[in-house]
């Protein structure tokens, strides 16, 4: 397994991080999945095996229940091996306050969400996602005063766009607040809209990537051929919508080319796709989900594949989306100006200016 730093700070994470949605099965994320203790003990256990050493969960899985059995298999043990990052913005109650970004909320929600874990300090606390009621200067100095009271260690932001995370940042940067040090995004082969402001703004600001969904909800595992119906079981089965698919005939030609490399090399798509996100330029950590053994000692087995330049050229190749303005406007006219992180999207468009 290999670590790497998340992003400014000096903390260490495995690239591949322990996906936990799976976990209790209550409301919405039945759909996903609905492990109980024993079987999240025992794919926790593989986990570690295999040098994982970050879980990602959230409030919001399963309406708690998801952390209630993390904080019930989690001993010393495994504490000691295993770091916990868990998430807060959504709805935990019918109250007015019981959702959103504020001081009231956050400061709340993370005081439940140790009692649900059963520990005393979270490593990574994630705001879920954004919230443009509350002012983010409310935001952030609940957040710093979460690490100053020692019940939190780094903080981090989920599905914010470019412009919030760049406002966060300044507002933590001028009032002398904790900064975030990493973003969970989506990210994947099908999905490359990261790429646009997210993944060079991680460059630029030296923010950790941690990557959720990233097989795309299972989409790019090579269960779901063209042609052929949703495999029952399977989250598209049942009718799950992340992400939404904008152009049917080029996921396929993406699955196409991922089921073709994988079994050139006797492995599976799932692992050809997990393997291309890891060696994007930002990328942190992979976070993985499943609810076999099966599933997650697959998935695992990414950590060790390393694609050859003529493969990751092919499924660049499908996969690459039209340049939007104003990086065309860049490509065209300031090539020649062009910094790390603008470099980062518009450098596979520069071949044959």
């Amino acid at each position: 397994m290999e670590y790497r730093q998340l992003g400014r700070s000096g903390l260490k994470i495995s690239t591949i991080t322990m996906g936990t949605m799976t976990f209790g099965g209550v409301g919405w994320a039945k759909t996903v999945g609905d492990l109980g203790a024993d079987d999240a003990r025992r794919l926790v256990d593989i986990c570690i095996d295999a040098g994982v050493n970050l879980m990602d969960t959230a409030d919001a899985y399963s309406q708690g229940v998801c952390e209630e059995i993390i904080g019930d298999i989690m001993d010393k043990p495994r504490r000691d091996k295993m770091m916990i990052a868990t998430k807060a913005r959504f709805a935990m109650g019918d109250g007015p306050n019981d959702a959103g970004l504020s001081r009231h909320h956050l400061i709340a929600a993370c005081e439940a969400s140790l009692k649900r874990l059963k520990t005393d300090v979270i490593d990574l606390y994630q705001v879920h996602e954004w919230d443009g009621l509350t002012p983010l200067e409310e935001t952030m100095e609940a957040l710093d005063t979460l690490v100053r009271h020692g019940k939190v260690r780094y903080v981090g932001c989920s599905n914010f766009s470019g412009w919030h995370i760049m406002k966060a940042l300044g507002i933590a940067e001028r009032e002398h607040r904790q900064r975030f040090v990493s973003q969970q995004i989506h990210y994947t082969l099908e999905s490359r809209d990261a790429e646009n402001e997210l993944v060079p703004i991680s460059i630029d600001q030296g923010l950790g990537i941690l990557v959720w969904s990233p097989i795309a909800g299972g989409l790019l595992s090579g269960k779901h051929r063209r042609d052929r119906k949703a495999p029952e079981g399977t989250r598209q089965f049942a009718g799950w919508t992340e992400p939404p698919i904008r152009d049917e005939e080029r996921l396929w030609t993406i699955i196409d080319t991922l089921v073709e490399i994988a079994g050139a090399r006797g492995v599976s798509a799932a692992q050809v796709a997990l393997a291309w996100t890891l060696g994007r330029k930002g990328v942190t950590s992979v976070i993985i989900g499943g609810r076999t053994e099966d599933q997650f000692r697959d998935n695992l087995a990414s950590a060790d594949l390393k694609l050859t330049d003529e493969e990751r050229g092919r499924l660049d190749a499908v996969s690459q989306p039209w340049l939007q303005y104003p990086y065309w406007h860049q490509r065209n006219s300031a090539s020649e100006r062009l910094g790390e992180a603008d470099l980062a999207l518009i450098a596979p468009y520069l071949e044959g200016k």
